[in-house]
């Protein structure tokens, strides 16, 4: 059953509970008549009949937005919008977004990354940076942002930031190379600084009261682990796994792979800022070291 989050603003609870999807995907249903459905989530039977059965007899569905193209949230789009006849809307497809250097890291294969991506999505209209839309006579604003995906995006409605797995109360974002982007994550965090929302309704887990307050804290974050990683390779090269198994020495087993990727994360926006050196071509098990 759909729960009341804010005025105007509806939440249903995808069953795809995870290590990484927290309690599951957070799909929201905006509007009193006419509904925008943000985040329809991963395509299961039971999650469709859910959105079908929150839609009262006098309302409809007339707009369909995905914050990005992970598999917990956009498969279900394209079914959604089969039956209900509404238009798709995100930044782009699956690659839209990347900056040059993942582009040329991702060709060169020796990253990894793409987990969980949904190669198939294609919105069916594309949304600009600041982008608006009109919504029961209210402003529905896009904002790009890029770091946990490269075609993430915000939506802003009511009073509330939709903020996906940009910012999350539960967890700090996950960023996996080359879909992720530690640089253009802080870049957007410093984007959403700007905005004057408190309310943000995240992709996985709670509500965030004071949203400004979380940014803050994911920035800071960010700098007391890039410490980490320099105050570790200052003993010796190492690399992002070794990192990631010297740093990362409390949490569930399961989640070192994801661990192992933000540290990748940081190394080559480390590599970037010429901080950090990597021993041949940035790669997963090279070895990198302290300039």
């Amino acid at each position: 059953m759909a729960e009341t989050c804010a005025p105007k603003i509806r939440r249903l609870l995808a069953p795809n509970p995870s290590p990484m999807t927290h309690t599951g995907t957070n799909t929201y249903l905006l509007g009193l008549r006419d509904i925008a459905v943000i985040d329809p989530g991963p395509d299961n039977d039971a999650h469709f009949a859910a959105i079908l059965s929150a839609i009262a007899p006098y309302q409809k569905i007339k707009k369909i937005l995905v914050t990005h193209s992970h598999l917990d949230h956009a498969p279900l789009a394209r079914r959604l919008s089969a039956h209900c006849g509404a238009p798709v809307y995100a930044y782009g497809d699956s690659r839209a977004g990347r900056t040059a250097q993942m582009i040329a890291l991702s060709e060169a294969g020796a990253i990894g990354g793409g987990e969980g991506v949904d190669y198939d999505f294609r919105p069916d209209i594309t949304l600009e940076d600041g982008g608006v839309l009109d919504h029961e006579g209210q402003e529905l604003i896009a904002i790009w942002t890029p770091g946990h995906f490269g075609n993430h995006m915000a939506f802003s409605w009511n009073g509330a930031l939709f903020t996906g797995d940009h910012v999350m109360a539960w967890a700090s974002t996950m960023i996996s190379p080359p879909d992720g982007d530690l640089g253009a994550f802080r870049r957007s965090c410093t984007q959403l600084q700007l905005r004057s929302e408190r309310l943000y309704l995240p992709g996985h887990g709670d509500g965030i009261e004071d949203g400004p307050t979380r940014l803050n804290w994911l920035l800071v974050h960010r700098f007391e682990r890039e410490s980490q990683i320099i105050s570790h390779l200052r003993g010796q090269p190492n690399t992002a796994p070794g990192l990631a198994e010297a740093i990362y020495t409390d949490i569930d087993p399961r989640l070192i792979y994801a661990a192992t990727r933000n540290v990748l994360a940081h190394l080559i926006d480390l590599c970037e800022r010429n901080l950090v050196t990597c021993q041949g071509p940035i790669d997963l098990k090279a070895k990198y070291s302290v300039i």
